[in-house]
């Protein structure tokens, strides 16, 4: 059941992340769940030392786990972004 929130929970946040980014119009449904769920791992690597909260992937989803991931998130569109067009944006 964890697979299934994990995924549900990853689309929607690499679609706000997407939508943050401006880089939604070029992402479909799959690329947002890859976005959200690989953003988590990263978030939780990167950010959850720093907070102290758990990504989504370790099946914790409260408020705290959802920031870390979207931030991780957001921190991969980002480094996709400085590769492909040279710029944050």
């Amino acid at each position: 059941m964890n697979i299934i929130l994990i995924i549900i929970i990853g689309g929607i946040l690499g679609w706000l992340a997407s939508l943050v980014m401006r880089t939604d119009g070029q992402q479909g449904i799959l690329l947002n769940i890859v976005v959200g769920v690989v953003g988590a791992i990263l978030g939780g690597l990167l950010i959850s030392p720093l907070l102290g909260a758990a990504p989504i992937t370790s099946g914790s989803f409260d408020i705290s786990s959802l920031v870390v991931s979207f931030l991780g998130a957001l921190i991969l569109l980002a480094i996709v972004n400085l590769f492909r067009r040279g710029s944050v944006r």
